[in-house]
């Protein structure tokens, strides 16, 4: 009996006797035992008195899928295991990269000074002055019912009625005293009142105090960005000037909600240290010396959601959003292209992530307007109603002249300038647009791209026709 246990599951029998039989020319047969379909069940060696209930067996699996089940499980575990190396690695060079960054900007920082009472000067107010205890934070107003506002209930009752400011935000109406010693200086003023303050300041402005402008848009009839309207009205050529931009509401801002931003400037080492002033846990702060890119994709953004909004107020549905917003950032790249700008600073945060931002939510103002002028309201009738500025209403002309100045085709940009001067109808305006001539997708990218082919024709053409644009 014991013998058996031990027996081998295959019987090898040659044909001439019973016996195993290794001879090398005979013939061999493997034959299975035969077992009783009423065996025993297996042995279990357990102390006395002791129970073992077995588990229940696992379903059976179709013959053909078992060896793919196996294979499956493998190549699943095996890519767990590399998601949660890659995860481990990427979280011990964020404590590595963390334990190394600077913060001696911030603790050598005692004043910061904010140009303008509006939305987004006050987000950014709480928020530099949340980093530290210590600082003095001043807010630069014009309006004394809001600075006495600001100083006796820490309110900011135009803008955000419902949201305390940190105590070390103090506001004034002295432009010498706001300014006087002040580390850093934010801009927060729109971009069509900005020449007219800020001449009106510049005696108090030291030559080497640091300038972040907040402000995005086109002066209008100059047509200049905030990098050439601050050294001229401040009559100071090497202001140092930073420029922030990204997507991101004041409201979140100020409810401290997960933001990511980018700081522009020539000066790297100025980047880096704005960088250090505003980066925060809920504030990521990315750099780049792209000035030029990140205001003009900055400038253009509202002009688009403008767009933007008179297709939601004309209820003409996903498929057209999807569209115009689409033409709108491949005429905003044509653009801001020729005028220096890199494309990569167009598809990053200050680009396409400003874009997305300002088009598809309701709390942009830009799009805010549009809407109303799709649903038929005069723009007269909206802009007396609003308490903060739409830069793109003013901005739109702007860009139609830098178009004809860089030979630049934009037809969507240039029909919401139309609208804007009540020249077209936001209904007649689609109508002109749908009827475009049906060219081939490359066709308009290459005419805006002609001028570029100088010295290096093959790889600018390449550039050219390698856009996928759907007019």
């Amino acid at each position: 009996m014991g013998s058996l246990l031990f027996e081998s599951p295959f019987s090898l029998f040659t044909s001439s006797n019973s016996k195993p039989s290794f001879k090398p020319n005979s013939t061999a047969y493997f034959l299975p035992l035969s077992r009783s379909p009423t065996s025993a069940p297996p042995i279990c060696l357990c102390a006395a008195d002791e129970f073992i209930v077995s588990p229940p067996p696992p379903p059976p699996l179709p013959a053909d899928s078992s060896l793919d089940y196996s294979v499956s499980l493998e190549r699943s575990t095996d890519r767990r295991k590399v998601v949660r190396l890659a995860w481990e690695k990427l979280l011990r060079w964020s404590r590595s990269w963390r334990s190394k960054a600077k913060t001696d900007v911030l603790e050598r920082t005692n004043k910061v000074v904010v140009l303008g009472g509006g939305s987004f000067g006050t987000a950014m107010a709480a928020h530099v002055a949340d980093r530290k205890a210590q600082l003095e934070v001043i807010m630069l107003v014009r309006d004394a019912e809001v600075c006495k506002s600001i100083n006796e209930n820490h309110l900011n009752g135009k803008y955000f009625p419902a949201h305390k400011l940190p105590e070390n935000v103090i506001a004034t109406t002295d432009a010498k005293a706001a300014l006087q010693g002040a580390d850093f200086c934010f801009h927060a003023v729109p971009v069509q009142f900005s020449a007219s303050f800020l001449e009106g300041i510049a005696d108090f402005v030291d030559p080497s105090l640091p300038f972040i402008s907040l402000s995005k848009g086109l002066e209008l009839n100059t047509y200049r960005m905030m990098s050439q309207i601050i050294p001229r009205a401040l009559k100071s050529p090497r202001q140092p000037y930073v420029v922030l931009s990204g997507p991101s509401f004041a409201l979140e801002l100020m409810n401290k909600l997960p933001t990511a931003m980018v700081v522009a400037s020539k000066d790297k080492k100025m980047a880096n240290a704005v960088q250090q002033l505003l980066a925060y846990r809920n504030l990521r702060i990315n750099t780049s010396s792209d000035v030029t890119g990140v205001e003009i994709a900055g400038a253009l953004k509202n002009v688009l959601a403008i767009a933007a909004g008179i297709v939601e107020g004309l209820n003409l549905g996903n498929n057209s959003m999807a569209a115009l917003v689409s033409q709108g950032c491949s005429e905003i790249r044509w653009l801001a292209t020729k005028m220096g700008a890199k494309s990569t600073t167009l598809t990053g945060l200050s680009g396409t992530g400003d874009i997305m931002l300002t088009c598809f939510v309701n709390l942009s103002r830009n799009r805010r307007v549009g809407v109303r002028l799709g649903s038929g309201e005069k723009l007269d009738d909206i802009l007396n109603s609003m308490n903060q500025v739409a830069e793109g209403v003013s901005t739109a002309g702007a860009v139609i002249a830098l178009a004809q100045k860089y030979k630049v085709k934009l037809p969507v940009l240039t029909a919401v300038a139309r609208i804007v001067d009540n020249e077209l109808t936001p209904t007649k305006a689609v109508f002109e647009l749908m009827n475009l001539p049906q060219v081939g997708r490359r066709s308009l990218a290459f005419e805006n791209a002609k001028f570029e082919v100088r010295s290096c024709k093959r790889s600018c053409y390449n550039m050219a026709l390698g856009c996928n644009e759907p007019i």
